[in-house]
């Protein structure tokens, strides 16, 4: 897997520093909005051209291992 900075941006720039897929404006958060209310991958996909599927794979897969992680509390404790 190449290094999450090759996915994801955050820059204050862009959308005021939100998480947003790298090369785009399409924000990190639409795409598990999209699936927590049941729409497929390909249909995000459809809604945002420019999310190639291996980057918003490689995304899902980021949260995944962040969320199996077994330093899962470090991480909950950084973030709150």
């Amino acid at each position: 897997m190449k290094n999450v900075k090759d996915y994801i941006t955050i820059d204050p720039e862009i959308l005021g520093g939100q998480p947003v897929f790298y090369g785009t404006r399409v924000t990190i958060e639409s795409l598990f909005d999209h699936l927590e209310n049941g729409v497929t991958l390909d249909e995000f996909l459809g809604d945002f051209p420019s999310v190639s599927k291996e980057n918003a794979i490689a995304v899902i897969e980021i949260a995944a291992k962040i969320m199996s992680s077994k330093d899962i509390q470090k991480l909950y404790e950084t973030a709150a």
